[in-house]
């Protein structure tokens, strides 16, 4: 009986034994199978997840963010232990205990998954395995992936450390609303730092993980409720808040940005405009998309709000009034259902899905509007963001529509989508009356930027950035006109012209395959031989297809090259008169060459680019060309009260004499040439004009001795702005109101003289040499290189014959001799302008 029980459980031993053994060598197979072919996670000790580029202004702010997932990386380290704390207890209780993988965990999801035949099929997976599962396998709920999550994470176990593993986790889970990442999360839906979160806020954020998608703050407040007590109560349980917190936390609402409790982080950002776009277009395309949307960088940008916000203003302006001067009202061309009319919420929840621009200012913030009622002599409103019971009222008056013709029942329907603001008296500032505005027809844009750095200080692509996101400062090409003139008379005044050289202003015809060219002048008048100065001053296109022929046009596409207006300008005489297409950018960066002396200098909207850990990545001011360097910074014997000698290695593409030459040339259109009525600073200030034939493109640049700027105003699909338009008259005063506070801010003085100069008094309509004592309306003291004895009297026509009859202009009865006044108090007889005697058909003195 005895051997029989011990032969009976021996036999069980063994079957039992058997078996074990079995599982064992089963189990040890199916994962040996599943662990063949796994994915490295080696690679999760550099983990470097997608996250938030942010760009700064000067002052530190964060200006604008791009992401393709919103999500700010956070150190373990510096993640708040109470966050640590909620998502542990919410997701693995166990999570600094075990090796990878919860076995009781995976026991108990077992069984109910049994119980529930499949239909209740909940996870069981550690910290450490959602890792896995969120870098290095699919999200699919199938055995196969489970186990080779516990295999992977039983060999991350070994290779990181707890809280390397947790700063993976917490930086990469999705927690709804399009954030990533608890840092991001706490932004969304507190607008809070990490370290300004509640305990109940962080079991809040902690509650997402199990449905992000589902657990919305609003709509399943009471569901998403009871989880967040869950986590609380689990925080409690484990150990990390007392009693006491745990009730009073359990007891407080959720309050959350979503229910409105709290502003959105995104309304502390200025709206986008076309100055942080067009970082985003340029790093883009320097670092490549992808990265810079996901790699995390910090940007500094050039941009100065006070000086952007005044460059908006100035266009703004120009373009309002001459649309406004068109007499024609186009409106937005945008609608609502007239039947949400009738019920408050309906119109505004209407209203605001349109899409039209609500980030325009000028004074007043405009604001997007529907016609709820056309009346006789009124419009009865629904303005976006103020109260039907507003104190301003709801009406705008008939009077106010009287700059376009026709009655309010001709040009409004009810449902219309408008644009109105307010207007205020001048000294109180209290309210008159809403008035009606359109985004302009014609669009422009504006750019300036620091001569001697490149640093661009504020851009404006056009009147509004989310009416048009296309940047006409720097994508749109168009015609400079009258202001490339500068660039063919550098290239003359390098090539040993002087600004008293004389050029004959008189008819030219040219064959060209499409017939014979006969250009003008702007004033369809002829005013014989000239001085440079003469002809830059009043933009003299005669005589710039003369220098230009005279210079050689394949001189003149040099410079513009070398200047950067071109790429590779075409090679005929109409291109001195700028029928090439460029850039404003581009011009306003040529031009800052003129204002600092002849030197290459790199416009940037970008003074540093920092990656996620910090280190810089790009500097303006370290690339090359551009660094500056103290040469005497280690001298100890340098003399009290003397600053060390600064010295920069920019690149020298002009002669510093040229470049004086041409900016005291610029500084007569300011004065006394095309400029004269628009243009009127405190400080020295040069510039050009530039309007293209018929007017459809006008332009003005100018710059004192420490900003340049420069606007350009013109339809999208060109075509003529219309009789008197002009760069002067359009242009003009948006460069005088913007460099007004330009001026006040970053100062200005004298243009730097060249040591190289050697000043001769001329008259500047004839080009005579005039005493040093000379003086008078018509004097000059004009820049000649030391050395270099100037030759007056000879005169250039460019080789093209002059023939036919026309009317010689002399200004200022040029045709007689004038009397000056020198600096004695006597009299000197200045000659007649020359006349066509003696031309020079080429070749230089």
């Amino acid at each position: 009986m005895t051997r029989f029980i011990f032969s009976f459980f021996g036999a069980i031993f063994a079957v039992v034994t058997m078996g074990a053994m079995m599982v064992a060598l089963t189990v040890g197979a199916v994962f040996w199978m599943y662990g063949r072919d796994l994915p490295s996670h080696e690679h999760l000790a550099q983990y470097t997840p997608p996250t938030i580029s942010r760009i700064f202004n000067g002052e530190g702010r964060v200006i604008d963010e791009f992401a393709q997932e919103r999500r700010l990386f956070t150190p373990a380290a510096q993640i708040p232990d109470m966050v640590k704390h909620a998502f542990i207890s919410a997701e693995d209780k166990n999570f600094y205990n075990h090796q990878g993988y919860d076995i009781r965990g995976i026991v108990a999801a077992g069984v109910q998954a049994v119980q529930s035949r499949g239909r209740d099929v909940r996870g069981a997976s550690t910290i450490t395995q959602q890792v896995m599962k969120n870098f290095l396998l699919s999200g699919d709920r199938r055995a196969e992936r489970k186990i080779k999550e516990i295999i992977l994470a039983s060999r991350v176990e070994e290779a990181l450390s707890k809280e390397k593993i947790l700063e993976l986790y917490l930086n990469e889970i999705f927690l709804g609303q399009n954030a990533y990442g608890v840092t991001a999360a706490a932004q969304v839906y507190f607008n809070k730092s990490l370290g300004q979160l509640a305990p109940h806020e962080a079991a809040f954020l902690a509650a997402l993980p199990k449905a992000p998608s589902s657990f919305h703050p609003v709509r399943n407040k009471e569901r998403v409720t009871d989880r967040r007590n869950f986590v609380l109560r689990e925080m409690y349980e484990n150990g990390y808040i007392d009693e006491a917190t745990y009730q009073a936390e359990r007891a407080l609402p959720l309050a959350t940005v979503q229910n409105g409790d709290y502003e959105p982080y995104q309304r502390s950002l200025p709206p986008r405009d076309y100055f942080t776009d067009e970082i985003r277009r340029q790093l883009s395309r320097d670092f490549g998309e992808d990265q810079f949307f996901s790699g995390g960088y910090s940007v500094r940008a050039t941009l100065d709000p006070d000086m952007q916000e005044e460059a908006a203003r100035s266009l703004r302006i120009a373009l309002e009034d001459y649309d406004r001067g068109l007499g024609r009202w186009r409106g937005t061309g945008k609608t609502i259902p007239v039947e949400t009319l009738g019920e408050e919420a309906a119109w505004r929840a209407a209203l605001a899905d349109v899409r039209v621009a609500r980030d325009i200012v000028l004074p007043h913030p405009w604001h997007a509007a529907v016609v709820r009622e056309v009346r006789e002599n009124s419009l009865l409103l629904g303005i976006e963001d103020v109260p039907l019971d507003d104190p301003r009222g709801m009406e705008l008056p008939r009077s106010d529509t009287n700059w376009f013709s026709g009655s309010l029942f001709d040009n409004f329907e009810a449902g219309d989508v408008i644009h109105v603001r307010q207007i205020t008296e001048d000294g109180s500032g209290g309210f008159v009356r809403w008035s009606l505005r359109q985004v302009p027809g014609v669009q422009g844009g504006f750019m300036a930027m620091d001569v001697h750095t490149g640093r661009v200080i504020a851009m404006q692509g056009g009147f509004s950035y989310q009416h048009s996101v296309f940047n006409r400062a720097t994508q749109a090409m168009r015609q400079p006109g009258s202001s490339f003139k500068p660039f063919v008379y550098a290239s003359a005044l390098d090539s040993g012209y002087t600004p008293a050289t004389i050029i004959v202003d008189a008819p030219i015809e040219i064959n060209t395959p499409q017939g014979v060219w006969r250009p003008k002048n702007a004033s369809h008048r002829f005013y014989g031989p000239t001085p440079l100065r003469t002809g830059i001053e009043q933009s003299r296109n005669l005589m710039t297809i003369r220098l230009a022929q005279e210079v050689g046009i394949d001189t003149v596409g040099r410079y513009a090259e070398k200047f950067g207006v071109y790429e590779n300008m075409g090679r005929n005489l109409a291109n001195a008169l700028g029928a090439d297409e460029t850039t404003l950018f581009k011009m306003v960066a040529a031009y800052a060459m003129f204002a600092n002396g002849g030197e290459r200098v790199e416009p940037t909207l970008v003074d540093r680019v920092q990656d996620r850990y910090g280190a810089t990545v790009y500097s303006h001011d370290a690339a090359e060309g551009n660094r500056r360097v103290c040469v005497d910074c280690d001298d100890p014997n340098i003399a009290p009260g003397r600053s060390p000698r600064i010295v920069n290695e920019r690149e020298r593409i002009m002669n510093a004499v040229t470049a004086y030459q041409l900016t005291s040339m610029m500084q007569g259109v300011v004065e006394r040439g095309t400029a004269r009525s628009a243009v009127n600073l405190s400080v020295p200030t040069a510039g050009k004009t530039g309007t293209t034939n018929d007017s459809k493109d006008v332009w003005f640049l100018g710059f004192t001795s420490n900003i340049v700027a420069g606007c350009y105003i013109g339809y999208d699909t060109p075509r003529p702005l219309g009789r008197g338009a002009s760069g002067g008259r359009f242009c003009g005063p948006v460069f005088q109101r913007f460099m007004q506070k330009a001026v006040a801010e970053y100062g200005g003085g004298a243009f730097k003289v060249p040591a190289e100069c050697e000043f001769i008094k001329i008259d500047r309509f004839s080009g005579a040499r005039l005493s040093d004592s000379a003086s008078g309306p018509n004097v000059v003291s004009e820049c000649f290189r030391f050395g270099e004895e100037p030759i007056f009297g000879i005169q250039f026509d460019g080789g093209f014959a002059i023939s036919g009859s026309f009317d010689l202009i002399r200004p200022e009865g040029g045709s007689a001799a004038r009397e000056v006044t020198t600096s004695t108090g006597e009299k000197a007889i200045v000659g007649p302008k020359a006349g066509f005697g003696t031309l020079s058909s080429g070749g230089l003195y």
